[in-house]
């Protein structure tokens, strides 16, 4: 593969398959957002069109520069519609069966050439890529959340996974902006293996009353440095998401960091999933994922 500019399909038009589709588009590709939900594609198109307006407010991208990112992005329910695409990225839900699925249903409509991405961030890639015919073609790009603003990717090849894939792989990512780790085919990555357990801390610290979300997520902010807090980066991926992912890496690895606080299932069982739902640790007005 070259670094000329591709036909990107991603699917799955949530707060992960928005996130990428933003990167891609801003990397100057063209972008096909696959859901099957229409609803769901729909809010998934406004959230990267957000993203663009409120960089061009900030003063980040020129006007320019957006609107032929926004121009560059197409929406489709059929998976049909991936058809041209030269690399297509999965993201969606954690479940096995549904991205094997999804891999073996491409193999008739892709190019034999197609990369095949998945951003499983607990999942085995080698299972993943069972589900299709060619799996030395699949490889595992876990993009740290949010997509658009974090610059980590995490490359895990498969068993199968074949060195021009990998090497093609890297090449896009840095083609779009991105810097990349190499890890091994492991539940949870690098990323995830440490992230799970301290966020599941700080949902039990709040619980417990050690301090209020304002004071912890500060504390994160100002004393270890991070982007943001615990509570607003929970807020953006989803106590839904965060509930499943935590229960995927305590299924495989039985360490009991990763089994989700009761907090965490009050939360879903009431809605409260964080910004696309205009609750969760926070309240949102705006429940674009980068509204202004």
């Amino acid at each position: 593969m070259s670094n000329d500019k591709k036909i990107v399909g991603v699917l799955g038009a949530g707060t992960m398959g928005s996130g990428i589709a933003t990167v891609a588009a801003r990397g100057g590709h063209r972008v096909l957002l696959f859901d099957i939900d229409e609803a769901n594609l729909r809010r998934g198109i406004e959230n990267v069109h957000a993203f663009f307006d409120k960089s061009v407010k900030l003063g980040k991208l020129d006007a320019s520069a957006a609107e032929a990112a926004k121009q560059s992005l197409e929406g489709t329910t059929e998976l049909k519609g991936l058809a041209p695409c030269d690399v297509v990225i999965e993201a969606v839900f954690e479940d096995l069966a549904l991205k094997r699925d999804l891999f073996g249903q491409l193999d008739d409509i892709v190019s034999e050439s197609t990369l095949f991405h998945t951003n499983t961030s607990t999942l085995p890639v080698t299972g993943i890529a069972a589900g299709s015919r060619l799996p030395e073609r699949v490889v595992g790009t876990h993009y740290c959340n949010p997509a658009p603003l974090m610059k980590l990717v995490e490359v895990a090849d498969g068993r199968h996974t074949a060195a021009w894939a990998h090497q093609a792989t890297v090449e896009f990512l840095h083609s779009v902006g991105k810097t990349t780790v190499v890890t091994k085919d492991r539940p949870g990555f690098i990323v995830n293996r440490f992230l799970i357990p301290w966020e599941n801390s700080c949902i039990n610290a709040l619980e417990n009353g050690w301090a209020t979300k304002e004071e912890i997520d500060a504390a994160v902010l100002g004393a270890l440095g991070h982007p943001m807090g615990p509570f607003r980066l929970l807020d953006i991926v989803g106590m839904d998401i965060h509930q499943q992912v935590s229960m995927r890496l305590y299924e495989q690895l039985r360490d009991p960091r990763f089994y989700p606080p009761p907090m965490v299932d009050r939360m879903v069982a009431a809605g409260d999933l964080g910004r696309k739902t205009g609750r969760g640790f926070y309240t949102y007005d705006d429940t674009r994922l980068f509204g202004a």
